[in-house]
């Protein structure tokens, strides 16, 4: 991301100005230094490759959210206290169904299970225990939850009458109904079975633990479904893992072609890549060495630093290219270090600004996110000085970058805009102010999407078993609502119970105003209330008697110790996000009529409140973007006039397609939340580009019409070619698995795209409103050649 800065012609400069001489010194050392400074370069390379090959993901859920997020603090307490609910869900259709027809005699039925579907639950149950890293001990089955005797009670010294009444018809009903929507669909013809997972270790991973129960699933007749909330976590981090290298590839291989087709030399193939994969090892090392870890945005580190590198040896490319009409090759790239090292520096910075901005997010992946590409973008500059100047001069073979196609009518081109821009002032002033309002009446109209698996292509199998668990078994979305309890020192009173039921009743009839409820509500009631009178009389007997029936039910939604009980519930993943969230707090608001110290959590609620500040974030990162580029070019060009009339070229094309999303029903996600200030991050440079080759046409003498004239059609067609080059290389991330990196890829381009348009059509008419004199004081000029010289350099 450089400057294009004067094209040829004026007269040599004769300034005093002591940051031109240190420019000019600094030039002088990278040429007289170059062989050291690009082995220096390598050397360095190949010590850090060692640390950045050591650059892990962080896949914990943990890492989504700030350590002192109340909602994280929540789901940790949570997880003390009833353990880490990590479930998995395996589910299948049966043929047939599970329940036969029922007979009976004076209308009385009795309920008929179908042997056969019940051994195939405990079958495949057994085989999906053997997956290292399942808790075999609290898989749930049709067979182990209508069958009790089989696993569990056989051992227990019951009265006989007691262990008949657990199993009388009336009761094996109740379970049967207490098993819908959760190991069986409500016509029967669909078995699931719930999976425990332990602890992640060292000795096996998460990916392997789910991909052989993928395996697993897929080899079952008929083939079943796995899902759950672990299973999109670990799907959107391998993911990440894929597209890092995936994207990183066909970015380079991209950029290569076009810039084949562009220089046709493969010299200035080679530089770009040299510098790229140079930064991208040096940036990883340093993220190693200070602790960081990759996010699961972070698969676009790779091609976001490909395309920033190769965008600024593109610029660099041109001016090289003019000056070598009329000078020999270490003269002119002294010409063109002269011109550029300020302008580069300013360009990168507006570019890190951009990053560097979304660190006001309230997500943790999209602030290490910023930080990395800070780190990245800036690293860009030390890179270039140390691998340009050898990369160009040392060798025999040809340095010259040659003329793309058609770039005369390119140029030709763009002064006829410029004569059109300069013919109709007004009109554009207000069309820019209807497209103005357009866009912001577009933004009142956004939305944010908390359905996480709208992150996943519609063909990803994630998707695939979340369309089955939806339509058959109400939905993966567990959580729970938790509050205070009887501790171990004092009893549960049947009072306290009856409390407990009660709010169940009133989370089983709750709606929000869509008509959306629970699907279904586990309180520790639904378990007590089925052991009859004759199998325990007492509160302490019904708890002992689950406890030998199920030994994880109990522990799993009543901690004695800690004084904490539990609700589980289940709910539809794919929901809007204003229907999940309102879900949410009316859970809350009920549960904390019956216990004001209740709270509801899970991974279901980490993950819909997750992206629930983006709207925010958009405007704060959006804010902070602003300000920092506006405040870079009045410091570049000491002329607070450009750094504001900046504004509008940039913002406006964001505005349109931001206010786009929310004319198109786009909500925002976890890439869309960065486009703002990211992407004026990119099209605020072309702004810069322009005001450079402005000021240089200016200090030859030129009336402000005429350099704008030959600063549009010049300095132009660097920003077409750079912009275009941009576009191509953010159009890779389309490629992605992960949906929010395809938006965030696709927007932006528009968002370049437009950001172009508007610099070379909104930029010319604001410069007219600025003094004559706006940025020609105090500004480092580029030394520039012979007007006579510049005669003969081709257009």
């Amino acid at each position: 991301m450089s400057i294009c800065a004067a094209r040829n012609g004026g007269d040599s400069l004769t300034t005093g100005d002591p940051s031109h001489s240190r420019i000019d010194r600094l030039t002088e050392f990278l040429i007289r230094n170059r062989g050291g400074l690009f082995l220096a370069a390598v050397v360095l390379s190949l010590l850090c490759i060692w640390p950045a090959s050591k650059l892990e993901l962080d896949e914990s859920i943990e890492s989504f959210f700030a350590p002192d997020d109340p909602l994280l603090q929540a789901y940790v307490d949570s997880k003390a206290s009833f353990g880490a609910d990590e479930f998995v869900l395996v589910a299948y259709p049966t043929d047939p169904p599970l329940i036969e027809k029922p007979s009976g005699k004076e209308g009385k039925t009795r309920i008929a299970l179908n042997e056969e579907v019940l051994d195939e639950s405990r079958d495949f149950a057994r085989e999906l225990n053997q997956v290292p890293g399942v808790r075999p001990e609290s898989t749930q089955s049709l067979h182990r939850t209508l069958r009790p005797f089989d696993d569990a009670l056989s051992p227990i010294n019951l009265p006989p009458i007691a262990r008949r009444a657990l199993v009388f018809p009336a009761k094996l009903q109740r379970l049967v109904e207490m098993s819908r929507k959760v190991l069986l669909s409500e016509d029967s013809k669909t078995a699931a079975i719930i999976l425990r997972l332990l602890p992640e270790s060292p000795d096996i991973s998460r990916a392997e633990v789910f991909r052989q129960l993928r395996v697993l699933a897929a080899k079952h007749n008929p083939p079943a479904m796995v899902a759950g909330e672990p299973v999109q976590v670990n799907d959107m981090f391998r993911y990440v893992e894929q597209d890092g290298l995936i994207l990183g590839v066909a970015t380079s291989a991209l950029l290569i072609v076009i810039i084949l087709a562009m220089f046709r030399n493969l010299r200035w193939v080679v530089i770009p890549l040299l510098i790229v994969h140079i930064n991208l090892v040096w940036t990883k090392a340093f993220l190693v060495l200070t602790g960081m870890k990759l996010s699961m945005v972070s698969s676009m580190l790779t091609s976001l630093t490909t395309i920033i590198g190769i965008s600024t040896v593109m610029h660099i490319t041109v001016i090289y290219r003019e000056r070598r009409a009329h000078l020999d090759s270490m003269e002119a790239l002294k010409q063109t270090f002269r011109e550029l090292l300020i302008p580069v520096f300013w360009t990168i910075v507006t570019t890190a600004i951009g990053f560097l901005s979304v660190m006001t997010s309230g997500i943790v992946p999209v602030r290490s996110f910023g930080v990395m590409m800070t780190v990245g973008t800036m690293l860009v500059i030390p890179a270039c000085l140390m691998i340009i100047p050898g990369g160009i001069l040392l060798g025999k073979f040809s340095t010259d970058p040659r003329h793309a196609p058609g770039e005369e009518r390119l140029v030709s081109g763009l002064r006829r805009l410029s004569d059109w821009v300069g013919a109709h002032p007004k009109s554009l002033s207000v069309a820019t102010i209807l497209v103005s309002i357009v866009g912001i009446w577009g933004c009142f109209r956004l939305t944010v999407e908390t359905d996480f698996s709208r992150n996943f292509r519609a063909g990803s199998p994630i998707v695939q078993a979340l369309e089955f668990f939806e339509s058959r078994l109400g939905g993966v979305g567990n959580w729970e609502v938790n509050f205070p309890a009887p501790t171990a020192k004092e009893p549960i009173t049947e009072e306290f119970l009856q409390k407990v039921r009660d709010l169940s009743t009133d989370l089983q009839t709750l709606k929000t105003p869509q008509g959306i409820g629970l699907t279904k509500v586990v309180p520790i009631t639904e378990g007590l209330d089925f052991v009859p009178p004759v199998a325990a009389s007492t509160i302490e007997e019904k708890l002992d008697v689950m406890r030998m029936m199920q030994p994880e039910y109990i522990p799993s939604l009543y901690n004695s110790d800690k004084g904490r009980m539990r609700i589980v519930l289940r709910a539809f993943e794919r929901q809007p996000a204003e229907v999940k969230l309102e879900l949410i707090r009316r859970v809350e608001e009920t549960a904390k009529k019956y216990f004001p110290d209740a709270h509801a959590t899970g991974l279901y609620v980490l993950l819909a409140n997750l992206i629930s500040s983006l709207m925010a974030d958009q405007i704060s990162s959006g804010l902070v973007s602003v300000a920092g580029m506006t405040l870079s070019v009045w410091l570049a060009f000491r002329s607070l006039g450009f750094g504001v009339v900046s504004l509008a070229p940039n913002i406006l094309p964001i505005l349109c397609v931001i206010g786009g999303m929310g004319w198109m029903n786009i909500p925002i996600n976890i890439g869309t939340a960065m486009i703002a200030s990211v992407a004026i991050g990119f099209t605020i440079d072309s702004s810069v580009h322009y005001f450079a080759g402005y000021v240089a046409e200016r200090k030859k003498g030129l009336s402000r019409d005429d350099a704008i004239r030959e600063t549009s059609s010049h300095v132009g067609r660097a920003l077409v070619l750079t912009n275009v080059a941009l576009v191509i290389g953010f159009s890779v991330l389309a490629l992605s698995n992960f949906i929010p990196l395809v938006y965030f890829g696709v927007l932006v381009s528009l968002a370049m795209l437009g950001g172009l348009v508007g610099n070379l059509i909104m930029l010319p008419v604001m410069l007219r409103w600025l003094p004559d004199s706006a940025g020609l004081h105090n500004v480092p000029q580029p030394v520039s050649e012979p007007v006579a010289a510049a005669a003969s350099a081709p257009a």
